[in-house]
């Protein structure tokens, strides 16, 4: 059943996609101010359940692509999404009829909404990852049949660039230095679908889902902490009900690098009543945990980094020394697990050389949380 996206979603929307967004997809903050500007001017967005979109509708990604911590300074603007999004529809001959979040964490859920606003189209209550990952070819829109290209890349100076490619990680490797030869942060439309291919391809209700963990923290039961909060809605969750308290403690050690158009890093977390450590390690987003050595998630389950008191999240370019923070981990959509999706956003896919065990195992017997 649909349903509306106004002002006062925006920020709940806002909250629970940067929990999605395990540290990474840039911050939706800035996504959030284009949304409440664009609702303001265009009106409340329709939010469209996947299995009441038409199989013949054209349903067409607005998305960003680049560093997290190079989006703060480098702001988006509706207008850059629009080129790349016309830029795609004239090349196939076809306007959209709705738009897809490529994917739920970040900024990635917040502009389309924005987008979709100032069309005046309808945003599909899915995306193509439950989560945020670093990578093009890294959804399920790849992961179950839909072609990546023809994608277009737009940047803040008016210029447009069309990729054909036989592949969605060839399509990633080629766009990736464009996008930081266009200044590290760029818009971009790929994923061209029917109605019909979202069915089959996305995963459903993540726009809702996100509102409803963003209400949790931001505006839950008083009487209930706001960590404890989040993990009673994660449990009550479609995908990511095996929610556990992974670690809590103070930022002693913290590394940095965008040189390659990603931000790679290792954050180190140590207990503020014992000696334990815990140690993250991110591309973009946050790809494994371990405690005292002992891995307690890994990808795609996801990892968040939240304020101990606040459980708002943290993302990989807001973190800070001292930082006093818990780690929260859950379970990722069953698609998510299958051996085809894990061929292309497992570990592996990441330089670990740890495989995947699901959280459920590594932490079920966890009294943490």
């Amino acid at each position: 059943m649909a349903k509306l996206i106004t002002l006062a979603d925006v920020d709940n929307l806002a909250t629970g996609s940067a929990f999605l967004g395990t540290g990474g997809g840039g911050d939706p903050y800035i996504g959030s101010l284009l949304c409440k500007e664009a609702i303001a001017t265009h009106g409340p967005v329709q939010l469209l359940g996947l299995e009441d979109l038409d199989d013949d509708a054209n349903v067409f990604c607005a998305a960003a692509m680049g560093a997290p911590t190079v989006m703060i300074e480098k702001l988006f603007s509706v207008e850059e999404a629009h080129r790349a999004v016309s830029a795609l529809e004239d090349r196939l001959g076809r306007r959209a009829t709705a738009i897809i979040s490529a994917e739920i964490g970040g900024l990635n859920s917040v502009m389309p909404v924005a987008y979709a606003a100032m069309r005046g189209l309808p945003l599909v209550d899915a995306d193509g990852m439950g989560r945020a990952f670093p990578s093009l070819n890294m959804t399920t829109f790849n992961v179950y049949g839909v072609s990546c290209t023809p994608m277009t890349i737009a940047d803040e100076h008016g210029n447009v660039a069309m990729l054909e490619t036989s592949s969605a990680k060839e399509a990633e490797d080629l766009a990736r230095p464009l996008a930081a030869a266009m200044g590290a942060s760029v818009s971009l439309s790929c994923y061209p679908m029917t109605g019909r291919q979202a069915k089959l391809a996305a995963l459903p209700d993540t726009v809702s889902a996100a509102i409803a963990i963003g209400t949790a923290i931001r505006a839950g039961e008083k009487a209930i902490s706001p960590v404890n909060r989040l993990l009673g809605a994660l449990r009550a969750s479609r995908y990511y009900g095996h929610a556990y308290r992974v670690f809590e403690g103070k930022i002693v050690d913290l590394h940095r690098d965008t040189s390659s158009g990603w931000v790679f890093g290792r954050c180190v977390i140590q207990g503020l009543q014992s000696s334990s450590i815990a140690e993250i390690g991110f591309q973009n987003e946050n790809i494994a945990v371990r405690v005292d050595g002992v891995l307690k998630a890994i990808v795609p389950d996801l990892i968040c980094i939240v304020d101990q008191e606040t459980a708002l999240p943290v993302t990989t370019e807001a973190l800070r020394y001292g930082q006093r923070v818990a780690v929260i981990g859950c379970s990722a959509s069953e698609r998510l697990r299958t051996p085809e999706a894990l061929a292309c956003m497992g570990p592996a896919a990441f330089g670990e050389s740890a495989g995947y065990v699901p959280i459920e195992t590594l932490c079920g017997a966890d009294p943490a949380g």
